[in-house]
This record gives C-alpha cells, sequence and structure tokens, in this order.
C-alpha cells in the first residue's frame, strides 16, 4: 500500500457534516468502562487493511452475538485526522479507529476523544506486554496511554539496483552506510546519468515530510533520540547538525532535488533512492530491482543496531463509545498474535509487537523480503506524543526548508532558532 500522511485537524474549530454512527459509535459517551453491546469501528480506506478489517469483523461477531462489531471505512474528508477530530466534536465518532496517526494523538486527547486505555484493569499490562519497550514512546504526558501502539512501516533506503549497476555501482553491496560513502554513491549515480537525482524527497512544507528526510538519520545518529524529550529540543547538537549537514550537501550539489516532482520519483527512475517502508515491497516488487539497506549514520552504524523513524498508524478508543468494555476486548482480539498474524499475511506492514520475528518464523521464511523490516522494527522512534505536536513539527519543516532544503540560512542559526520555539511550544507557551 502506498504511504499516505495525513494533516491532523485544527482541534474544535474543525466541523464537517458526518452522520451518526449506530451502535457504539454516537450517543455522547453515556456508557461506562465496563458497557458491554454492539459498536461501530472504522479502518483505513486501503484495499488490503478493509480485507483484514472484514476478516477481524466476521470472526468476533461469529463468536458475539450480543456484542457485534459494525464496521466501515473511515469517511472521506479533507484527512483522515480531519474526519475524526470533527467526529469528536460532534459528539459521534465510532468506538474504535484503526487509522489514528500519533501526531495527532495529543489533539485528539486535548477535545476529550480519547479514552484512557490506562484506565482498564488490564491496560498498561496488555499494552507493555504486546509492544515492549517501543510502548513507552506512546505514553501521554500523564503517564497514560490514550492510544494503542498497533503498526509500523520502519523506514529503510530502497534503491535501484539496475540503475546501480548501470552507474558501476555495486548493486548487491551498495556503498550507502556512512555519510561519506552515502555522498560518494550519490555522486556517481548522478555523474552516470543514470538518474536525474540520486535521492529525492518531497521538498514540500507540509509538517510531516521530515518524518521522511530528516528525522529517520537522526533517529539512526542518535540511536533513537525523539524530537524533542522532557518537553526540550534534542536536535541542536552535533548529531542534529550532521544529519542538517548531510542533507545540506545533496541539495547543494543537486544530489537531491528542491522541486516539488508530480508522481512517484523511485517508481520512475526520477531517483535511484528513496526512504520508504516495507509498504514499498508490494508497490515496486514486480516493477523494480530493488534492494533495502537501513539509513545511513554519519560513521556507520551496525544494521543490527540502527534506528529509524516508524511512521505508524495506531488505534484509539473514544469517548463518544457507550459500549466500552467491548470496545476494549474488540482492540485486544485484534491485536492478539493470531490477528498481528493475518494482519502480516494481508498487509505485510509490522505489528508493533515485540519479537516479531521470532513470533512468525513461518511468515518471514515464506517472504525473506520483509524480515529486515521485521527486525528493524524493534530499534523504531515515533514523534513525540507532546502537545502542539503538529506546530513543533511545523515549525522545524519551516526551519528546515529555509536553511537545508533551499540553503536561505545557515545551518547552526535554524538549529537553535527552532529548538527555541519548539521548546516553547512544548511547554504551551
Amino acid at each position: 500500500m502506498r504511504r499516505r500522511i495525513l494533516i491532523p485537524a485544527a482541534g474544535a474549530a474543525v466541523v464537517l457534516a458526518l452522520t451518526a454512527c449506530s451502535g457504539g459509535g454516537g450517543g455522547g459517551g453515556g456508557g461506562g468502562m465496563d458497557s458491554r453491546g454492539d459498536i461501530t469501528i472504522w479502518y483505513s480506506n486501503n484495499e488490503s487493511e478493509i480485507a483484514w478489517g472484514k476478516q477481524m469483523v466476521e470472526a468476533w461477531n461469529a463468536d458475539h452475538p450480543d456484542e457485534q462489531i459494525k464496521a466501515q471505512e473511515i469517511p472521506a474528508g479533507a484527512s483522515s485526522e480531519e474526519t475524526i477530530g470533527a467526529a469528536i466534536t460532534a459528539g459521534n465518532a465510532p468506538c474504535l479507529i484503526f487509522n489514528t496517526s500519533p501526531a495527532a494523538v495529543p489533539g485528539f486527547q486535548r477535545q476529550g476523544g480519547l479514552v484512557d486505555l490506562s484506565d482498564f484493569e488490564d491496560g498498561d499490562d496488555y499494552i507493555t506486554e504486546r509492544s515492549g519497550d517501543i510502548a513507552e514512546q506512546y505514553r501521554s504526558e500523564d503517564g497514560d496511554f490514550y492510544q494503542m501502539p498497533w503498526k509500523s512501516n520502519p523506514v529503510m533506503i530502497f534503491y535501484n539496483k539496475d540503475l546501480f549497476a548501470a552507474a558501476g555501482l555495486d548493486p548487491e553491496n551498495p556503498s550507502l552506510s556512512t555519510y561519506d560513502e552515502f555522498l560518494q554513491t550519490a555522486r556517481t549515480l548522478k555523474d552516470a546519468g543514470v538518474a536525474p537525482f540520486a535521492i529525492n524527497p518531497a521538498p514540500t512544507s507540509e509538517f510531516f515530510q521530515s518524518w521522511f528526510d530528516f528525522y529517520p538519520l537522526y533517529a539512526a545518529q542518535t540511536g533513537g533520540t525523539q524530537l524533542v524529550e522532557g518537553g526540550k529540543a534534542t536536535f541542536d547538537d552535533e548529531n542534529g547538525t550532521a544529519v542538517a549537514e548531510f542533507w545540506r550537501t545533496l541539495y547543494d550539489e543537486q544530489l537531491a532535488g528542491n522541486e516539488q516532482y508530480q508522481g512517484d520519483a523511485f517508481a520512475d527512475a526520477y531517483a535511484a533512492m528513496a526512504i520508504v517502508g516495507p509498504w514499498a515491497i508490494d508497490v515496486y516488487g514486480d516493477d523494480i530491482n530493488w534492494g533495502a539497506v537501513p539509513v545511513p549514520t554519519q560513521s556507520g552504524t551496525d544494521p543490527a543496531e540502527t534506528w529509524t523513524f516508524s511512521d505508524a498508524k495506531n488505534v484509539g478508543l473514544f469517548t463518544a463509545c457507550e459500549n466500552k468494555a467491548t470496545a476494549w476486548d474488540v482492540l485486544k482480539f485484534a491485536t492478539s498474535e493470531e490477528q498481528d498474524g493475518v494482519w502480516l499475511e494481508e498487509t505485510g506492514q509490522m505489528p508493533l509487537r515485540q519479537n516479531l520475528t521470532e513470533t512468525y518464523p513461518d511468515y518471514f521464511a515464506a517472504n525473506p523480503a520483509y524480515e529486515q523490516f521485521g527486525d528493524q522494527a524493534a530499534r523504531t522512534v515515533e514523534v513525540p506524543n507532546v502537545p502542539s505536536s503538529i506546530e513543533i513539527w511545523q515549525a522545524f519543516r519551516d526551519g528546515y526548508s529555509r536553511a537545508v532544503i533551499f540553503g536561505e540560512e545557515d545551518i547552526d542559526t535554524f538549529l537553535s532558532d527552532a529548538a527555541a520555539e519548539i521548546d516553547e511550544l512544548a511547554a504551551g507557551n
């Protein structure tokens, strides 16, 4: 499936005309945490996710005649997050949404739209036992979980083996692990004329675009540091400088383009490399002779120790739900070992489950292209779960665009000014 990152709602100011959902989807949340009965859920409109959702609902409904699930694709809107925010405002959100962006969770929580999953007796234990240490990134500031860590698409460097070979590079063992190696490989590709650009991440200004250029490399360079930790920006240091200067060099030497490409640059051989997750295996597999390696670090890092960005989507349980106990049981059923296995088979996306490759050895043996992503899923960094999350990322992107993509500001000034602005936003100022 193709990656789609969608912009969250701007709080209660966003109102869309949505029809009220039946079952547990509406009614203003009159039911308590122990209420049971029918519920409504939404899932993504992606074909493979719909297939998974339908079988999950059928399996649950067959064994629970008095607690039926009514499922539908998330209603159309400018974005999924805008639709969800409007449904919270209108009081007609469904019980569960299997398409919740972690970046939007602080806003949904501020709207009063999300149930505290830690309030269920087994809430914390279930989440931490399923996801392991990675679950800690998904706690809110009060220490509780307002989202179920669900699935990730850990991003890596995809490269076109045929273009590498045409440039005289080793397509099976590409030299991409350090910044110097990566830059030299990129120069060779450019000089050989095999593609207009070596790599071409979107140079546009949307807040989320830094998740697919700066952030994966920053995660790798720091061994798993988030953009904000302890309420403070982390990137105004030698690591942030190294990552920003690496990308600045790519743009300076026109190894990456700073004009938007209308299409898929990797699929069209407009770029020889891309930063993508396991969704790309199905998309590109039959058409491109591709390989994948971890994102680079300044001095090189063992792949078994390299971190990256998660590109996760999670599940929210919403306060409008009348039958929250049923919704919690459905959520556990949908993220059970059995259902996570079906999810892998249907979508090729990685459940946020610890010991993933050991839990599903038959799947990864039969699908070896996915195994490195299954291993990488244990070392992923999420966007910080902090208030003003979207504003923080937009502030970062605006400075990054000026300094790194377009060279209109020096790197040190960008990092210092962005860190100061983000510290203020994180503090609620």
